[in-house]
Order: C-alpha cells, then sequence, then structure tokens
C-alpha cells in the first residue's frame, strides 16, 4: 500500500500542473467570451433570448460527446486545445446568465439618475452598470470554474493531462488509492479556486461598505496570494520542457495501460524521454497516430477491420491481418511494426452456474433464449461494427443492453446484475469469477491480433523500430493474461504487471 501510495504522489504535481493549466485557460477564455456576449444580450431583446436559448443548449450535450465533437471538428487533435475548447463551451452558460441578470437588476432610478447628469449609455454602462453587477457576474465566475474543474478529469479522455488520469487509470486497474488521490486533487482544486473568486466577489461587495480595514486587508492579500500562486503554476507549465522523442497512446482498460508501460519502459532503456497519453477512445489514439499526435500504440487487427474498413465478413485470422496491413500501408501515415503475439477477443461469457442452468455453451444456443437475457457490455461494444454481425449471424437480441466501464462489467456479471457479458479473452477474470467462454460456432467474431502501430515519423527512427521489433511475437496470450491477472485480480500495479511481461522477453533472449 505505502508503495502506491508513493507511486500515485510521485505523479501529483504533473498532473496538478495539467488540470490548473487547463482549467485557468479555459475559465479566462470563456470569461472574456461570456461577459461581452451578456452584455450584448443585455442590451438588445433581439439578441437576448436566441443567445441564452443557445449557451443552454450546450450545456444539455454530454460533456463526452462535446469532448468527441471538438476532436472531429479539429481533424483528430488531441491534447490541450479540443479539451480547452470543450470546457469554454460548458463555462459559458453561467457566465452568461449571471451577466445578463446582474445587469438587468441594477435599478431603473439609478439608471435614469445617471442620465441627469449626463452620463452616455457607454459611461452608463461601464461606470454604473457593470460595477453594480460585478457581484452577480463573479457569483456566475464561481460556478463556472467549480464546473470546469470537475468536467476537466474527462480532458483524459481526449490526452490532455488531468486528475483524471488518476480517476481513469484508478477505475480500470482497481486501484482505490489512484482514485481517491485523483478525487480529493480535483475537489480541493475547486474549492480552492472557488474561495479565491469567492474573495474578490466579498471584496466588490465590501470596497464601498464600513467593513473592518483589517478584515479587507486580510481578504484582500489572500486573493492576491492564491492568484499569483496560481499564475506561477501555470506559467510553470508553460515553460520549455526537455523536448519528448515519443509519446506513447492507450485506449480505457487494464490491458492498454500494461502494453503502453512496456512500450514506454522499452523506449526509456534506449535512453529516450517519452511521454503517454493514457485512456482514449479507439477512433481519438487511431486519428491522433494517424496525425503524428501519439507515436505508437497497441491496437487490434478486428478493430480495424471492422471499424476502419467497415468488414462486415470474418475470412480468418491470416486474411484478416493481411488485409489490415495493405490497407495501413497504402492509405494511412502509419507502420504496422508486427504483432506482439496475442489475441485479445471479445466474447460472450456467462457464469458458469447460470449458464448451466439455462443449457447454454455457445453463442447458438443463445437464440431461444436472448430476448429474456441482459447483457453488459463495455464503454464501445454495442456500438461496435462486431456486436452487429454477432447479432445479424445469430438472429439474436437482448431485453436489456447495459454499458460499463470494463471494470465493473466484470463485477456485474459476477454478482447477476446481468446474465452475460462481452468479455475479453486475455482478461484474467475470465477465470478468477470462473466464467464460462460461449463457443463461437458460425466464426462471427472477428480475430483480435495485438499489434504496433506507430506513426510515420516515428517509425523513420531506426533506434525506435529496433527497440519495437524486440517485442514482436514475444507474448502469448497466456502471458498476457498473467500479465492482466496481476492487475486485475491479485491488485498489483501496472509497473509490476509491465516488470512480468519484461521477465517473459528477456527468457527468449
Amino acid at each position: 500500500m505505502n508503495d502506491n501510495i508513493r507511486e500515485q504522489l510521485l505523479l501529483l504535481p504533473e498532473y496538478f500542473q495539467g488540470h490548473l493549466l487547463l482549467t485557468l485557460i479555459a475559465l479566462s477564455i470563456g470569461i472574456v467570451i461570456s461577459i461581452p456576449l451578456g452584455v450584448w444580450a443585455a442590451q438588445s431583446a433581439v439578441v437576448k433570448r436566441p443567445l441564452l436559448i443557445v449557451v443552454s443548449i450546450i450545456q444539455t450535450v454530454p460533456s463526452l460527446a462535446i469532448l468527441a465533437l471538438v476532436v472531429a471538428l479539429l481533424g483528430g487533435q488531441i491534447g490541450l486545445v479540443p479539451a480547452i475548447v470543450a470546457l469554454v463551451l460548458y463555462s459559458m452558460l453561467p457566465i452568461v446568465r449571471n451577466t445578463v441578470t446582474g445587469l438587468e437588476t441594477v435599478a431603473d432610478e439609478v439608471i435614469e439618475a445617471a442620465r441627469g447628469i449626463g452620463m452616455s449609455s457607454t459611461q452608463i454602462l461601464t461606470k454604473v452598470r457593470l460595477p453594480l453587477a460585478l457581484p452577480v457576474i463573479i457569483a456566475g465566475i464561481r460556478t463556472a470554474a467549480v464546473w470546469a474543474v470537475g468536467l476537466a478529469t474527462l480532458s483524459t479522455l481526449v490526452g490532455a493531462t488531468s486528475f483524471g488520469n488518476y480517476i481513469f487509470t484508478g477505475l480500470q486497474t482497481r486501484n482505490l488509492v489512484s482514485v481517491i488521490v485523483g478525487s480529493i486533487g480535483a475537489a480541493v482544486m475547486a474549492v480552492v479556486l472557488d474561495s479565491l473568486i469567492g474573495g474578490i466577489q466579498w471584496l466588490t461587495e465590501n470596497g464601498h461598505r464600513q467593513t473592518s480595514e483589517k478584515k479587507f486587508t486580510q481578504v484582500k492579500y489572500t486573493v492576491i496570494g492564491g492568484i499569483t500562486l496560481s499564475l506561477i503554476f501555470s506559467v510553470y507549465s508553460l515553460l520549455p520542457k526537455p523536448e519528448l522523442d515519443f509519446i506513447v497512446g492507450g485506449k480505457t482498460f487494464t490491458e492498454q495501460y500494461i502494453i503502453s508501460g512496456l512500450l514506454i519502459a522499452e523506449l526509456e532503456s534506449k535512453g529516450f524521454n517519452v511521454d503517454q497519453r493514457l485512456g482514449m477512445g479507439t477512433e481519438v489514439v487511431y486519428t491522433a497516430t494517424a496525425n503524428g499526435a501519439v507515436d505508437v500504440y497497441l491496437e487490434y487487427t478486428g478493430t480495424i477491420w471492422a471499424n476502419v474498413l467497415n468488414n462486415t465478413e470474418n475470412p480468418g485470422r491470416e486474411e484478416v491481418l493481411a488485409g489490415v496491413n495493405r490497407y495501413i500501408e497504402e492509405s494511412t501515415d502509419m507502420v504496422n511494426v508486427g504483432i506482439l503475439g496475442f489475441q485479445n477477443l471479445y466474447a460472450f461469457a456467462m457464469r458458469k452456474d447460470r449458464a448451466a442452468e439455462l443449457g447454454i455453451r455457445s453463442i447458438e444456443d443463445l437464440i431461444a433464449v436472448s430476448g429474456d437475457l441482459i447483457a453488459g457490455g463495455d464503454l464501445e461494444f454495442f456500438g461496435r461494427p462486431e456486436w452487429i454481425t454477432l447479432r445479424d449471424t445469430y438472429s439474436i437480441d437482448f431485453a436489456e443492453k447495459l454499458t460499463f466501464d470494463p471494470a465493473l462489467m466484470y463485477t456485474a456479471v459476477f454478482e447477476g446484475q446481468v446474465d452475460l457479458i462481452a468479455a475479453y479473452t486475455t482478461d484474467g477474470r475470465v477465470a478468477a469469477y470462473d466464467l464460462l467462454i460461449l463457443e463461437d460456432p458460425r466464426n462471427a467474431v472477428l480475430p483480435y491480433d495485438g499489434i504496433i502501430l506507430a506513426s510515420a515519423s516515428a517509425a523513420s527512427n531506426p533506434v525506435f523500430m529496433e527497440t519495437m521489433e524486440t517485442l514482436i511475437n514475444q507474448i502469448s496470450d497466456d502471458e498476457m493474461r498473467q500479465a492482466n491477472k496481476i492487475v486485475d485480480v491479485d491488485g498489483g500495479s501496472i509497473s509490476e504487471a509491465v516488470a512480468y511481461l519484461q521477465s517473459v522477453i528477456q527468457q527468449t533472449y
């Protein structure tokens, strides 16, 4: 446990700086955009209603959908930019709405008095209405700040560093310490930022009142100190850092974290400076590698065959691999370094006692009963072509199809919350939870050889290629399953699983 805590705390400076920088940039841009829009809306009835409707609609769109749309609109770009754009969009509603409300609540007699002494409309706005509305506007900024801190944890999914790295990795690898550190970090940051902005709000409200000079001074210097520290941390995050040689990407489940860790360890052993972008979706990491934003990651032949090439037939393992190789070579700016040696297939799995109760041994046996069963899948499965192929090949569907984080999916079937799940065949929890893998007599499930996909720029480096090629055909299904088991069942760390695979590979030389 102590080693685990130390390992998580070592990551804290990087994740804290990334999260703070992301939040402050997004909030600052949101303020610069939203306050003028709110002023415009408060002065124009024609603008007000449509603007408030638009920003309200943006707020109702799920944050994950906003991130996905932004990445798509930016041509697959990952990292700070799409995360900032998404957070700016989400920060607009409370700031715009409070700006409008604050300006509209300024008493008419105050405005008339200002006109009476000869003030122009611009002077009334800048010297009367905005100062009086400022506490309400700042209250909206406080709300936006808290929202931004919370939503910034999702930026991990598009390759931006944040406390979300703790949370997503911890959820998938069942590392409670990682989840707790990330959650506490985000909560503390939200409270501190809210308090600092609240201090600014208090100063604006009490600057012209009979307030204790000592208290006013204390609040003022506390706010100034907090803002200064935040700016120092943010500027430090922007300072030039040692140039990165390669960026390793990864998706959102244990096997991806382990192989990413292996790739990083092997590259660092050759003296390269390596960074990671983990926890991304399939489309995001694939596009990022094609664009050169990510240099290398673990992909599966079946994913490219079905999701990228839109093939529904299953010609067999060798033909799928050959077709994927042809496509990558002829149509992308990526290189397939080779297969790692294991397959991680999708497969329906049930508790053995439940399968025996229903008399099920294969997917074909589901045909008669599937309409009465509840199925679980990972975050992507029921939207993937593989599910459509399985459904149509066997003419099956389920009474309910529930989506889970992969770590929770196995718990759900083990505890009887669902009847079966779309499991991964190299997952150590299949054996640990005594699950039965259903046979696929109609050969509907595609082959899923694990392959190393590299960007064209990375592949042009001969030392990089030599390092990656030492991993080709070195990890069997059983060895990958054991590495996954170290994390998912035994409670070990990613680094322990990586060390196990390194020992396996070294034995072959």
